[in-house]
């Protein structure tokens, strides 16, 4: 492969482009946005109750639509671009509205990231934009069947530019200062699921609980299509790991392995501790185990072994038990979905397990657990503090919550006038 330097996004020589990686990359992309659409929409809309699955639906697609339309306008420069003085925080407004993205073929270029100079920048900033569609996309499931629709997507695009971008520059960017100071976070143990956690807590605490929350049994609509979700989340975050490797090698190919390995030992883990403390095994604890085991294995995918991946994914569906049930009575949120109990938990779980298990052999990086205990701290103390001022700000212009008369009949009928079918 031919060695390419960028110190910014720029031009290449087309002959620089390496095609199995951008092929790998495209692939990887698609399977990403498979993990948002339809896989959260399913996993999300069996949980909730019947008269809420269109609107926790419409939701999702309607938080992709915004995140994307933000993406190309302004969020992916901030997040993936150096930002002169103030680079280790945020980045520049080189790449608005993805400005001198072009393919220049008089000239035979390509533009391309300094992140990934062998494959087009326009490849490389549609990966990055499926990682944030997702990570607005996990907040839902704190809110849901109470929040008004168009609060929510003020809100989601606000906190694209808020607190995802600048999130997503300290640690990826390799100017950013978490990236400096050494934080190993392979494909979103702390931008992703620890971001997304603490934005869920906070949401639930201002939203308040559901109406009869803890006096009524909320009844899931349909866990078989939570299962489908699941299934959907489990073969995309395949490409969600194995594609942060940006090139289709042995390293990627190992992130793969890790992740399926992470996996399965979490829905072992949360099953067991299920059984233990309930005497059952249920189909949605392994659905969550699951979950918790992709999790945690995110940042550490590019830098455990086998051996590695095991161990994180059996603290993991352990913790993240713990978290949707105990911890989560001891917060007294009603985060609907259990987003910060396994995206919060697992994501700190794997976020510090990288740093005590991280192989120099396989990557050469050196783990440090200062270093992802500092960005554990920052990521999660700035989602909560800029995520209650993003509801601040979204609360000027909208009503936050639904009133409790279109609570009581559903948000489906009430929002949207749509009804599932008998």
């Amino acid at each position: 492969m031919t060695k390419v330097t960028l110190q910014a996004p720029g031009l290449v020589e087309a002959s620089t482009i390496q095609g199995a990686d951008t092929a790998w990359l495209m692939v990887s992309t698609a399977l990403v946005l498979l993990m948002t659409l339809p896989g959260i929409a399913l996993f999300y809309g069996g949980m909730v109750r019947r008269l809420n699955v269109i609107n926790t639906m419409a939701s999702v697609v309607g938080i992709a639509a915004v995140v994307s339309v933000l993406w190309f306008a302004l969020a992916y420069s901030l997040a993936f671009t150096p930002g002169g003085t103030l680079g280790a925080v945020i980045g520049g407004v080189s790449r608005m509205g993805f400005s001198g993205m072009e393919v220049l073929g008089a000239t035979a270029q390509v533009a391309a990231s300094h992140i990934a100079p062998h494959v087009p920048e326009s490849v490389f900033a549609m990966f990055q934009l499926t990682f944030a569609i997702i990570t607005c996309a996990l907040v839902v499931g704190a809110l849901v069947e109470r929040m008004q629709f168009g609060a929510l997507l003020l809100f989601a695009g606000l906190w694209l530019l808020l607190v995802y971008a600048p999130i997503a520059h300290w640690v990826w960017e390799p100017g950013g200062w978490l990236a400096q100071l050494g934080t190993l976070d392979f494909a979103g143990g702390a931008v992703v699921h620890i971001n997304a956690g603490a934005a869920a807590l906070v949401c639930a605490y201002a939203l308040g609980p559901r109406r009869g929350y803890g006096q009524e049994a909320f009844v899931p609509f349909n866990l078989g299509l939570t299962m489908a979700g699941t299934g959907l989340l489990w073969v995309g975050w395949f490409g969600f790991n194995a594609g942060s490797a940006l090139t289709a090698d042995g390293r990627a190919g190992l992130a793969l392995l890790v992740t399926h390995v992470a996996a399965a030992s979490g829905a072992i883990a949360w099953m067991t501790a299920e059984w233990v403390a309930r005497r059952r095994a249920t189909l949605l604890g392994l659905c969550s185990g699951v979950v918790a085991g992709l999790v945690a294995i995110t940042p550490a995918a590019g830098f455990v072994s086998p051996r590695g991946a095991l161990i994180i994914g059996l603290v993991a569906g352990v913790a993240c038990y713990w978290g949707a049930t105990a911890l989560k009575r001891k917060l007294g949120a009603d985060d609907s979905l259990d987003v910060f109990g396994v995206h919060g938990v697992g994501g700190l779980v794997g976020a510090l397990l990288t740093g005590v298990l991280v192989d120099p052999a396989i990557s050469g990086a050196q783990g440090s657990v200062v270093a992802q205990l500092t960005a554990c701290v920052a990521v999660l103390g700035y989602s909560l503090v800029m995520t209650a001022v993003v509801l601040w700000i979204t609360s000027r212009f909208a009503t936050l919550r639904v009133r409790e008369r279109d609570e009581q009949a559903g948000l489906d009928a009430s929002l949207h006038q749509e009804q599932l079918g008998h």
